[in-house]
Protein backbone atom coordinates (compact mmCIF):
# COMPACT_ATOMS: atom_id res chain seq x y z
CA UNK A 1 0.00 0.00 0.00
CA UNK A 2 1.18 3.47 -0.66
CA UNK A 3 0.15 6.65 0.66
CA UNK A 4 -0.32 9.93 -1.37
CA UNK A 5 -0.12 13.90 -0.63
CA UNK A 6 -4.18 13.75 -1.03
CA UNK A 7 -5.34 11.55 1.82
CA UNK A 8 -9.52 11.07 1.87
CA UNK A 9 -11.89 12.79 3.53
CA UNK A 10 -11.09 10.67 6.50
CA UNK A 11 -8.10 10.34 7.26
CA UNK A 12 -8.23 7.60 9.83
CA UNK A 13 -8.96 5.51 6.01
CA UNK A 14 -6.01 6.24 4.90
CA UNK A 15 -3.54 3.54 3.55
CA UNK A 16 -6.90 1.27 4.52
CA UNK A 17 -5.66 1.62 8.46
CA UNK A 18 -9.37 1.59 9.57
CA UNK A 19 -9.96 -1.57 8.09
CA UNK A 20 -6.77 -3.01 8.88
CA UNK A 21 -7.26 -2.18 12.59
CA UNK A 22 -10.89 -3.64 12.84
CA UNK A 23 -9.04 -6.89 10.93
CA UNK A 24 -6.35 -7.14 13.89
CA UNK A 25 -8.86 -6.79 16.57
CA UNK A 26 -11.30 -9.27 15.53
CA UNK A 27 -7.83 -11.54 14.85
CA UNK A 28 -7.11 -11.08 18.32
CA UNK A 29 -10.22 -11.59 19.98
CA UNK A 30 -10.69 -14.68 18.11
CA UNK A 31 -7.20 -16.09 19.21
CA UNK A 32 -8.06 -15.38 22.95
CA UNK A 33 -11.57 -16.92 22.88
CA UNK A 34 -9.97 -19.92 21.30
CA UNK A 35 -7.44 -19.96 24.22
CA UNK A 36 -9.60 -19.25 27.24
CA UNK A 37 -13.10 -21.23 26.32
CA UNK A 38 -11.00 -24.30 26.41
CA UNK A 39 -10.52 -23.26 30.38
CA UNK A 40 -13.83 -23.29 31.17
CA UNK A 41 -15.45 -27.19 31.23
CA UNK A 42 -18.82 -25.89 32.79
CA UNK A 43 -21.24 -25.21 29.70
CA UNK A 44 -23.66 -22.82 31.91
CA UNK A 45 -20.02 -21.07 32.58
CA UNK A 46 -18.65 -21.23 29.49
CA UNK A 47 -21.78 -19.47 28.28
CA UNK A 48 -21.95 -16.77 30.64
CA UNK A 49 -18.33 -15.84 30.25
CA UNK A 50 -18.75 -15.83 26.38
CA UNK A 51 -21.76 -13.36 26.78
CA UNK A 52 -19.03 -11.56 28.67
CA UNK A 53 -16.82 -11.50 25.66
CA UNK A 54 -19.18 -10.78 23.21
CA UNK A 55 -20.32 -7.92 25.00
CA UNK A 56 -16.90 -6.21 25.18
CA UNK A 57 -16.28 -6.93 21.22
CA UNK A 58 -19.12 -4.83 20.79
CA UNK A 59 -18.02 -1.98 22.66
CA UNK A 60 -15.02 -2.53 20.80
CA UNK A 61 -16.42 -2.32 17.62
CA UNK A 62 -17.09 1.40 17.89
CA UNK A 63 -14.92 4.20 18.09
CA UNK A 64 -13.07 6.68 15.94
CA UNK A 65 -9.97 4.60 16.02
CA UNK A 66 -7.59 8.24 16.11
CA UNK A 67 -5.02 6.89 18.38
CA UNK A 68 -4.09 3.66 16.15
CA UNK A 69 -3.99 6.36 13.48
CA UNK A 70 -1.80 8.61 15.80
CA UNK A 71 0.27 5.47 15.62
CA UNK A 72 0.49 3.95 12.65
CA UNK A 73 1.52 7.89 11.35
CA UNK A 74 4.25 8.47 13.64
CA UNK A 75 5.40 5.37 12.56
CA UNK A 76 5.34 6.45 8.81
CA UNK A 77 6.60 9.56 9.96
CA UNK A 78 10.50 7.71 11.14
CA UNK A 79 10.05 5.66 8.54
CA UNK A 80 8.48 2.72 9.02
CA UNK A 81 6.85 0.86 6.36
CA UNK A 82 3.15 0.88 4.77
CA UNK A 83 2.99 -2.30 4.39
CA UNK A 84 4.29 -3.83 7.77
CA UNK A 85 1.32 -5.40 9.58
CA UNK A 86 3.11 -5.73 12.67
CA UNK A 87 2.71 -1.76 13.32
CA UNK A 88 -1.35 -2.43 12.58
CA UNK A 89 -0.93 -5.02 15.09
CA UNK A 90 0.57 -2.70 17.70
CA UNK A 91 -1.40 0.42 16.83
CA UNK A 92 -4.93 -1.82 17.04
CA UNK A 93 -3.86 -2.58 20.53
CA UNK A 94 -4.40 0.87 21.30
CA UNK A 95 -8.08 0.61 20.89
CA UNK A 96 -7.93 -2.05 24.17
CA UNK A 97 -5.69 0.19 26.22
CA UNK A 98 -8.98 2.73 24.94
CA UNK A 99 -11.16 0.44 26.05
CA UNK A 100 -9.95 -0.48 29.26
CA UNK A 101 -10.05 3.98 30.15
CA UNK A 102 -13.18 3.86 28.76
CA UNK A 103 -15.00 0.85 30.62
CA UNK A 104 -13.58 2.64 33.71
CA UNK A 105 -14.09 6.07 32.86
CA UNK A 106 -17.95 5.54 32.38
CA UNK A 107 -18.29 3.58 35.86
CA UNK A 108 -16.49 6.27 38.01
CA UNK A 109 -18.95 9.25 35.72
CA UNK A 110 -21.40 6.93 36.60
CA UNK A 111 -22.33 7.18 32.55
CA UNK A 112 -25.54 5.45 31.38
CA UNK A 113 -24.33 5.38 27.64
CA UNK A 114 -21.30 5.55 25.79
CA UNK A 115 -21.74 5.67 22.00
CA UNK A 116 -25.00 5.61 21.96
CA UNK A 117 -25.57 3.06 23.77
CA UNK A 118 -25.77 1.66 27.19
CA UNK A 119 -22.56 1.76 28.92
CA UNK A 120 -20.91 -1.68 29.92
CA UNK A 121 -21.75 -1.86 33.81
CA UNK A 122 -25.84 -0.49 32.78
CA UNK A 123 -25.33 -3.56 30.43
CA UNK A 124 -24.41 -6.34 32.27
CA UNK A 125 -26.79 -5.06 35.20
CA UNK A 126 -29.66 -5.05 33.24
CA UNK A 127 -28.92 -8.57 32.17
CA UNK A 128 -28.47 -9.65 35.82
CA UNK A 129 -31.96 -7.97 36.63
CA UNK A 130 -33.86 -9.78 33.65
CA UNK A 131 -32.20 -13.08 34.44
CA UNK A 132 -33.23 -12.32 38.38
CA UNK A 133 -29.97 -12.69 39.64
CA UNK A 134 -29.12 -12.65 43.43
CA UNK A 135 -27.87 -9.84 44.71
CA UNK A 136 -27.21 -6.39 43.30
CA UNK A 137 -27.78 -5.95 40.24
CA UNK A 138 -25.46 -2.45 39.91
CA UNK A 139 -22.73 -4.11 41.99
CA UNK A 140 -23.36 -6.80 39.30
CA UNK A 141 -22.67 -4.91 36.48
CA UNK A 142 -20.39 -3.00 38.05
CA UNK A 143 -18.10 -5.89 39.06
CA UNK A 144 -18.09 -7.68 35.11
CA UNK A 145 -17.60 -4.26 33.82
CA UNK A 146 -14.39 -3.98 35.99
CA UNK A 147 -13.06 -7.12 35.36
CA UNK A 148 -13.53 -6.99 31.50
CA UNK A 149 -11.89 -2.81 31.58
CA UNK A 150 -9.03 -5.17 33.31
CA UNK A 151 -8.83 -7.69 30.40
CA UNK A 152 -8.65 -4.94 27.84
CA UNK A 153 -5.72 -3.89 29.84
CA UNK A 154 -4.07 -7.34 30.03
CA UNK A 155 -4.95 -8.00 26.50
CA UNK A 156 -3.78 -4.53 25.00
CA UNK A 157 -0.06 -5.59 26.75
CA UNK A 158 -0.18 -9.02 24.97
CA UNK A 159 -1.17 -7.67 21.38
CA UNK A 160 1.55 -5.32 21.42
CA UNK A 161 4.08 -7.79 22.55
CA UNK A 162 2.40 -10.54 19.78
CA UNK A 163 1.88 -7.70 16.74
CA UNK A 164 5.15 -9.67 15.31
CA UNK A 165 7.73 -6.35 15.09
CA UNK A 166 11.20 -7.37 16.13
CA UNK A 167 11.57 -7.61 19.88
CA UNK A 168 14.18 -5.38 20.49
CA UNK A 169 12.06 -2.57 19.30
CA UNK A 170 8.99 -3.90 21.68
CA UNK A 171 11.64 -3.75 24.21
CA UNK A 172 12.69 -0.03 23.47
CA UNK A 173 8.74 1.07 23.70
CA UNK A 174 8.34 -0.70 27.40
CA UNK A 175 9.47 2.45 29.01
CA UNK A 176 7.14 4.88 27.02
CA UNK A 177 4.28 2.15 27.57
CA UNK A 178 4.74 2.34 31.47
CA UNK A 179 5.25 6.09 31.61
CA UNK A 180 2.19 6.84 29.64
CA UNK A 181 -0.23 3.90 31.75
CA UNK A 182 1.16 6.32 34.34
CA UNK A 183 0.44 10.19 32.80
CA UNK A 184 -3.40 8.12 32.16
CA UNK A 185 -3.88 7.36 35.71
CA UNK A 186 -2.62 10.61 37.03
CA UNK A 187 -4.97 12.60 34.71
CA UNK A 188 -8.02 10.30 36.00
CA UNK A 189 -7.14 11.29 39.10
CA UNK A 190 -6.91 14.42 38.61
CA UNK A 191 -10.05 14.50 37.01
CA UNK A 192 -11.76 13.05 39.98
CA UNK A 193 -10.09 15.07 42.52
CA UNK A 194 -11.42 18.28 40.64
CA UNK A 195 -14.91 16.79 39.87
CA UNK A 196 -15.20 16.50 44.20
CA UNK A 197 -14.13 20.15 44.50
CA UNK A 198 -16.53 23.23 45.77
CA UNK A 199 -14.68 25.44 42.50
CA UNK A 200 -13.32 24.54 39.56
CA UNK A 201 -10.60 26.10 38.16
CA UNK A 202 -9.29 26.76 34.85
CA UNK A 203 -5.88 25.79 35.30
CA UNK A 204 -6.59 23.15 36.93
CA UNK A 205 -8.60 21.79 34.12
CA UNK A 206 -5.96 22.66 31.72
CA UNK A 207 -3.45 20.26 34.14
CA UNK A 208 -6.21 17.25 33.61
CA UNK A 209 -6.60 18.03 29.68
CA UNK A 210 -2.60 17.83 29.45
CA UNK A 211 -2.41 14.30 31.07
CA UNK A 212 -5.81 12.79 30.32
CA UNK A 213 -5.86 13.80 26.82
CA UNK A 214 -3.00 15.65 24.86
CA UNK A 215 -0.36 13.08 25.94
CA UNK A 216 -2.84 10.05 26.40
CA UNK A 217 -4.44 10.70 22.95
CA UNK A 218 -2.24 12.58 20.53
CA UNK A 219 1.65 12.55 21.77
CA UNK A 220 1.87 9.32 23.33
CA UNK A 221 0.48 7.12 20.02
CA UNK A 222 2.31 9.12 17.89
CA UNK A 223 5.88 8.20 20.08
CA UNK A 224 4.65 4.75 20.11
CA UNK A 225 4.48 4.31 16.60
CA UNK A 226 8.17 6.59 16.30
CA UNK A 227 9.70 4.28 18.82
CA UNK A 228 8.38 1.19 17.29
CA UNK A 229 10.54 2.30 14.05
CA UNK A 230 13.36 4.13 15.25
CA UNK A 231 12.49 7.23 15.46
CA UNK A 232 14.82 10.09 16.67
CA UNK A 233 15.02 11.98 19.82
CA UNK A 234 14.47 15.17 17.67
CA UNK A 235 11.65 13.27 15.91
CA UNK A 236 10.12 12.86 18.81
CA UNK A 237 10.19 16.44 20.02
CA UNK A 238 8.68 17.24 16.87
CA UNK A 239 5.86 15.69 17.11
CA UNK A 240 5.27 17.01 20.78
CA UNK A 241 5.21 20.11 19.54
CA UNK A 242 2.42 19.10 17.14
CA UNK A 243 0.57 16.34 19.75
CA UNK A 244 0.14 18.62 22.91
CA UNK A 245 -1.83 21.61 20.95
CA UNK A 246 -3.70 19.74 18.83
CA UNK A 247 -4.71 17.39 22.02
CA UNK A 248 -6.10 20.42 23.62
CA UNK A 249 -7.94 21.77 21.48
CA UNK A 250 -9.21 17.78 20.55
CA UNK A 251 -10.23 18.03 24.95
CA UNK A 252 -11.65 21.87 23.93
CA UNK A 253 -14.24 20.10 21.57
CA UNK A 254 -15.38 17.73 23.35
CA UNK A 255 -16.07 20.03 26.11
CA UNK A 256 -18.15 22.29 23.68
CA UNK A 257 -19.56 19.10 22.25
CA UNK A 258 -20.39 17.92 25.88
CA UNK A 259 -22.36 21.39 26.56
CA UNK A 260 -24.07 21.82 23.18
CA UNK A 261 -23.87 18.89 21.08
CA UNK A 262 -26.31 17.34 19.38
CA UNK A 263 -27.45 13.90 21.44
CA UNK A 264 -28.00 11.68 18.03
CA UNK A 265 -24.66 12.37 16.51
CA UNK A 266 -22.58 12.70 19.92
CA UNK A 267 -24.49 9.58 21.16
CA UNK A 268 -24.57 10.91 24.95
CA UNK A 269 -27.42 13.13 26.51
CA UNK A 270 -28.20 16.30 25.66
CA UNK A 271 -25.51 18.78 27.70
CA UNK A 272 -24.75 15.76 29.66
CA UNK A 273 -21.37 17.57 30.68
CA UNK A 274 -22.80 19.94 32.22
CA UNK A 275 -25.94 17.86 33.66
CA UNK A 276 -23.33 16.17 35.37
CA UNK A 277 -21.41 19.35 36.55
CA UNK A 278 -18.22 18.00 34.91
CA UNK A 279 -15.08 20.12 35.65
CA UNK A 280 -14.22 21.31 31.73
CA UNK A 281 -12.48 23.94 31.16
CA UNK A 282 -15.45 25.49 29.22
CA UNK A 283 -17.14 25.32 32.95
CA UNK A 284 -14.46 26.65 34.76
CA UNK A 285 -14.07 29.25 32.46
CA UNK A 286 -17.58 30.61 32.76
CA UNK A 287 -17.30 30.05 36.33
CA UNK A 288 -14.20 32.53 35.98
CA UNK A 289 -15.64 35.30 33.55
CA UNK A 290 -18.71 35.71 35.35
CA UNK A 291 -20.26 38.51 37.19
CA UNK A 292 -21.07 38.71 40.67
CA UNK A 293 -24.52 37.79 39.46
CA UNK A 294 -23.43 35.06 36.90
CA UNK A 295 -21.65 33.27 39.63
CA UNK A 296 -23.93 33.21 42.30
CA UNK A 297 -26.38 31.94 40.14
CA UNK A 298 -23.96 29.04 38.67
CA UNK A 299 -22.88 28.58 42.23
CA UNK A 300 -26.72 27.76 43.28
CA UNK A 301 -26.53 25.28 39.78
CA UNK A 302 -23.85 23.33 40.76
CA UNK A 303 -25.57 22.18 44.19
CA UNK A 304 -27.65 19.54 44.48
CA UNK A 305 -29.04 16.71 42.30
CA UNK A 306 -28.46 16.34 38.53
CA UNK A 307 -30.34 19.61 36.85
CA UNK A 308 -33.20 19.19 35.19
CA UNK A 309 -34.21 20.71 31.40
CA UNK A 310 -34.73 24.22 31.92
CA UNK A 311 -32.10 24.29 34.51
CA UNK A 312 -29.29 23.16 31.96
CA UNK A 313 -30.88 25.31 29.32
CA UNK A 314 -30.23 28.34 31.82
CA UNK A 315 -26.54 26.93 32.35
CA UNK A 316 -26.05 26.20 28.19
CA UNK A 317 -27.30 30.58 28.76
CA UNK A 318 -24.62 31.27 30.87
CA UNK A 319 -22.05 29.44 28.89
CA UNK A 320 -22.32 31.86 25.87
CA UNK A 321 -23.19 34.90 28.19
CA UNK A 322 -20.11 34.98 29.78
CA UNK A 323 -17.86 34.11 27.41
CA UNK A 324 -16.76 30.89 27.95
CA UNK A 325 -18.08 29.35 24.62
CA UNK A 326 -16.68 32.26 22.61
CA UNK A 327 -13.31 32.16 24.11
CA UNK A 328 -12.95 28.29 23.98
CA UNK A 329 -13.27 28.13 20.34
CA UNK A 330 -11.14 30.99 20.37
CA UNK A 331 -8.72 28.88 22.30
CA UNK A 332 -9.17 25.87 20.03
CA UNK A 333 -8.32 28.02 17.10
CA UNK A 334 -5.34 29.29 18.52
CA UNK A 335 -4.47 25.46 18.93
CA UNK A 336 -5.11 24.28 15.82
CA UNK A 337 -2.67 27.26 14.57
CA UNK A 338 0.28 25.81 16.77
CA UNK A 339 0.22 22.35 16.02
CA UNK A 340 -0.13 23.46 12.15
CA UNK A 341 2.81 25.67 13.04
CA UNK A 342 4.72 22.49 14.37
CA UNK A 343 3.77 20.69 11.55
CA UNK A 344 5.16 22.61 9.28
CA UNK A 345 8.85 22.42 10.75
CA UNK A 346 8.30 18.59 11.42
CA UNK A 347 11.07 16.11 9.65
CA UNK A 348 8.84 14.05 7.95
CA UNK A 349 7.88 13.08 4.26
CA UNK A 350 5.24 14.62 2.55
CA UNK A 351 2.63 11.86 2.31
CA UNK A 352 2.90 11.62 6.22
CA UNK A 353 2.45 15.22 6.48
CA UNK A 354 -0.66 15.32 4.34
CA UNK A 355 -2.73 12.86 6.63
CA UNK A 356 -1.02 14.53 10.34
CA UNK A 357 -2.65 17.64 8.73
CA UNK A 358 -5.79 15.81 7.89
CA UNK A 359 -6.02 14.58 11.48
CA UNK A 360 -5.78 18.25 12.67
CA UNK A 361 -9.30 18.45 11.14
CA UNK A 362 -11.09 15.89 12.09
CA UNK A 363 -9.64 15.98 15.93
CA UNK A 364 -11.24 19.51 16.24
CA UNK A 365 -13.65 20.42 13.51
CA UNK A 366 -15.98 17.59 14.23
CA UNK A 367 -19.44 16.90 15.91
CA UNK A 368 -18.70 13.79 18.12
Amino acid sequence: MTATCSPPANPIDADGLRDRVDAALGNFLDEQEERFDDLISDPDSRCQWQAATQSLRGFLAGGKRIRPAFCYWGWRGAGGGADDEGVIGAAAALELLHSFALVHDDIIDASDTRRGAPSLHRQHAESHRRSGGRGSSELFGTSIALLLGDLCLAWFHDMLATSGLPADRIREARPLVAHSLTELVLGQYLDVAEQAGSRHSVSRSYTVIHYKTAKYTIERPLHLGGVLAGASPALLDSYTAYAMPLGEAFQLRDDVLGAFGDPTVTGKPVADDLRTRKATVLLATARERATAAQAAEIDRLFTGADLNDAQTTRLQDLVVETGALAECERLIDSRVEAATAALGAMPVGDDVRAVLASLIRAATDRAQ
